[in-house]
């Protein structure tokens, strides 16, 4: 778990990014945390392997889950994925050419849902 959380905040260092000692979560993820800290554990583990296992960058990565979140149609992790990819210095005009993208694959109406789950999280 060292070598991945390493690994990640060595890029994220190098990018310019938030470490992730620093990353404020949302109050049920905070709450999930405290009362299954093992499990916490073990799934930031699986994500830190999950983001060094191929040649993307971190910026890259950011907006495949960005688009992962909205083709799945998850409201909570799109709003995650967006935090972490603006944390990353992804821009809001990056981020939303990803719903725009999803209009000729997943529809018009997902493309809408897509732009409000990141308006929710892009605007004050």
């Amino acid at each position: 778990m060292r070598y991945c959380r390493q690994q990640i905040e060595q890029d994220r260092q190098k990018e310019g990014s938030t470490p992730l000692a620093q990353k404020r979560l949302p109050k049920p993820v905070e709450d999930f945390r405290k009362r299954y800290p093992d499990v916490w554990t073990a799934f930031n583990e699986l994500g830190g392997r999950c983001h060094s296992a191929g040649p993307l960058d971190e910026k890259t990565r950011r907006l495949v889950k960005v688009a992962l979140s909205i083709g799945a149609g998850l409201e909570g992790a799109t709003h995650s994925a967006v935090r972490n990819a603006k944390k990353a210095g992804i821009t809001s005009d990056e981020i939303n050419h990803v719903a725009v993208l999803t209009v000729s694959t997943l529809g018009l109406p997902a493309a809408i849902r897509a732009f409000t789950w990141i308006s929710d999280v892009s605007e004050p």
